[in-house]
């Protein structure tokens, strides 16, 4: 059993920690305060080759796995969450068209993200439907060629600046289960009747776009159905199997910053005479955290290596999101109490950290919606 990475995923790690330690921290909290997403920096990210790595070279990308995806966002999200996310985020949907797309959609909407011509995401939440992504309530209906969209969604990362989007719609309302009713529709977001407003004064990530976004009467050819109409929500669940895994990869590097950031400050904190790294309780915070990072750095490399050779072990995806996004919140939490009264202000990058870090066990299935799944492998349905 071999558990170390290869040359090739060394070399990323290394390249994406350089540029990121470079180019992240002097405009780090400039873009949290005023909620910018720096495009600068991502078209240097696509030109670098840093986005989109799990795309085949035949779709424009580097044709590598989803574990050096996830490898490139740890090291990001070590430096920064918000700056890495707006960045990482730009090929957010695609692995819909990769998986379900005809070769003609893959050939048109998928080259762009790599080459920073276009920003992509997907539009699932809804005011009143968050993990119970099947009572979603935005139609679309046939008309003629074209489908007719309406309806609204919320929290929708890149909703004010993506060119496009794959929302998740009512298509098949007259079937009996709610599973069937719903399909996958990419939407031009620059078509008449679309309109994003930014959500801003979030707790974290404020350099990442989030948007709550409307449809009415919004037109698009029948051609942008992705996959088979009424199989939207199983395509979801496939997608989710996915992107679970560059959020565990997340969590995992902001963890890794939190604690790299809280061992540098107890090492130069005195406190009656002596560092603060020098305390047994000190200590014992320090060796849980990096007990912890590690053991999630574990769970979502196997389970994202697995994936890459076609063996997708969903409760296993399950473990490694509820833990490392636990993992994430617990670590940052620990770092700013070991920081004292320096990690409740901004001049301490640690504030953000805390704040960035909860979104970790929020987003792409709750911690609890994890932990079903997880029950529900070993116990069956009840």
């Amino acid at each position: 059993m071999d558990f170390d990475l290869t040359t090739e995923q060394k070399d990323i790690i290394k390249a994406a920690r350089e540029f990121a330690e470079k180019l992240f921290p002097d405009i780090a909290q400039e873009c949290d305060r005023g909620e910018k997403s720096p495009k600068e920096l991502w078209r240097k990210a696509c030109e670098l080759g840093f986005v989109g790595v799990f795309i085949p070279e035949v779709y424009g990308g580097p044709g590598l796995g989803f574990l050096e995806h996830c490898l490139i966002n740890e090291e990001f999200w070590r430096v920064d969450a918000g700056i890495a996310h707006f960045i990482l985020a730009g090929t957010f949907g695609s692995e819909l068209i990769l998986l379900f797309g005809t070769e003609e959609q893959k050939k048109k909407w998928v080259p762009p993200l790599v080459k920073a011509q276009a920003i992509t995401g997907a539009a699932i939440t809804e005011p009143d439907a968050g993990s119970d992504v099947s009572s979603i309530r935005t139609e679309a209906v046939l008309d003629g060629n074209e489908y007719v969209i309406n309806g609204s969604k919320m929290f929708i990362t890149g909703g004010t600046i993506a060119d496009y989007l794959l929302v998740l719609c009512v298509t098949e309302p007259h079937e009996k289960s709610r599973h069937d009713r719903l399909s996958v529709i990419l939407v031009e977001t620059d078509r008449k009747g679309y309109e994003a407003n930014k959500l801003r004064d979030k707790l974290g990530l404020r350099a990442s776009d989030t948007a709550e976004i409307s449809f009415s009467d919004v037109r698009v050819p029948k051609e942008n159905l992705v996959g088979k109409a009424g199989r939207g929500f199983q395509q979801f669940m496939v997608f989710f199997d996915h992107t679970r895994l560059h959020v565990c990869a997340e969590a995992v590097g902001l963890a890794q910053g939190a604690m790299e950031q809280a061992i540098k400050h107890v090492r130069k904190r005195e406190q009656f005479g002596k560092p603060l790294a020098s305390f047994q309780v000190t200590q014992f915070k320090i060796a849980e955290m990096a007990t912890r990072i590690e053991a999630g750095r574990n769970l979502y490399q196997k389970a994202a290596w697995l994936l890459d050779q076609g063996r997708v072990e969903s409760h296993l995806i399950s473990m490694a999101k509820w833990f490392t996004g636990e993992t994430a919140a617990k670590v940052a939490e620990e770092a700013l109490q070991l920081h004292g009264g320096y990690g409740y202000i901004g001049d301490y990058n640690i504030e953000r950290v805390y704040r960035d870090s909860k979104i970790v066990e929020i987003y792409e299935g709750t911690k609890e919606i994890e932990k079903l799944i997880i029950a529900r492998h070993l116990l069956g349905k009840y």
